[in-house]
């Protein structure tokens, strides 16, 4: 199988890269990324010699062809909602505009697309859990992004028959991570002695899932999803935010007084929670314990301070990044 993966310099896109090639001796990846903040070469510089792989450095709003491929899987994306709050127009044009010329280029060659989605596009939940059948009811200028995308997948394979499989996943943690996301922002503050930003009560509920195990599950919906249909992944873990950051840092053997609870940012999703039967009836499960993951997650981090460090600065840091001027 030949692979065209968007976005494949990021935390989850070099992941799955990296999974797909140590999975598969007979398939091929071609990799595009136009190299912006959330990307980051290092990530695959172990496989970047692998014969089966090639990088092509490219927006993909802009592109005008893609390889003869078998299926375009994207993970190119805007991601963090703090920007988006800051700068929502980036947000639109790489999130609806790029995956609508993406779309353009698979209409016209015949190719097979997985969007690689979020769970944000619900919006928050009040304990229900979001089945592929409920509204979206974004809440963020990057949830209301990835939502319009989805419309527009959902647009395609309605008017021209395009072979389609949209993804929503919950919160993926693990290696590789940006800096600026919650896990590794907590354990990089904490190992350099700085404050913890957690917003408003820190009540906020989040379900994580090692991205190990979201790689896994779009590998299975790759192979064995329905055309046009819509799969939820999560892995049920219920964490408040609060409470995850005293786990990291008791693992760190740090102390809770690191926590400073600061202004919360507008329209913040009070939970979110999926019903994850659909794609479990693909054959998967989560394998990863969480207990476990997040603690090689923070192992991982310490022991690759040469790999954040390059990228950390007073505004990735920041209390409330969500005032920033990105």
């Amino acid at each position: 199988m030949k692979l065209f993966i968007t976005g494949g310099m990021g935390f989850i896109g070099s992941n799955f890269v990296r999974y797909i090639l140590l999975k598969y001796d007979d398939y091929s990846i071609v990799n595009i990324d136009k190299l912006g903040y959330g990307s980051n070469p290092d990530n695959l510089k172990d496989v970047s010699k692998n014969p089966n792989y090639r990088f092509l450095q490219g927006d993909i709003s802009k592109i005008t062809k893609i390889d003869d491929v078998d299926i375009v899987v994207n993970f190119a994306a805007e991601t963090h909602v703090d920007r988006s709050i800051s700068n929502p127009r980036i947000f639109f044009d790489n999130n609806t505009t790029g995956v609508l010329n993406l779309l353009e280029l698979c209409r016209k060659e015949d190719v097979r697309f997985l969007q690689v989605s979020t769970d944000e596009v619900y919006g928050s939940s009040d304990g229900k859990e979001f089945d592929e059948e409920d509204s979206l009811n974004p809440s963020s200028p990057y949830a209301a992004s990835k939502a319009a995308a989805e419309m527009l997948i959902n647009a395609y394979h309605k008017t021209y028959g395009l072979r389609s499989h949209i993804s929503r996943c919950t919160n993926n943690y693990g290696p590789y991570q940006s800096p600026e996301k919650f896990i590794p922002k907590i354990i990089i503050s904490a190992s350099l002695g700085r404050p913890i930003p957690i917003y408003g009560s820190g009540t906020q509920t989040r379900d994580w899932i090692h991205v190990r195990d979201h790689c896994i599950t779009l590998d299975n919906i790759m192979h064995s999803g329905k055309h046009g249909e819509i799969y939820n992944i999560g892995s049920g873990i219920q964490v408040e935010n609060g409470d995850l950051a005293k786990q990291i840092l008791a693992i760190m053997g740090k102390p809770c007084s690191l926590v400073k609870h600061v202004q919360d940012r507008p329209a913040h999703d009070k939970r979110y929670r999926l019903d994850t039967s659909k794609v479990q009836h693909l054959g998967w499960k989560p394998i990863t314990a969480f207990n476990e993951g997040l603690k090689e997650t923070v192992t991982w981090y310490l022991e690759h301070g040469s790999w954040w460090s390059r990228l950390i600065d007073d505004k990735i840091l920041s209390p409330a990044p969500w005032k920033e001027n990105w």
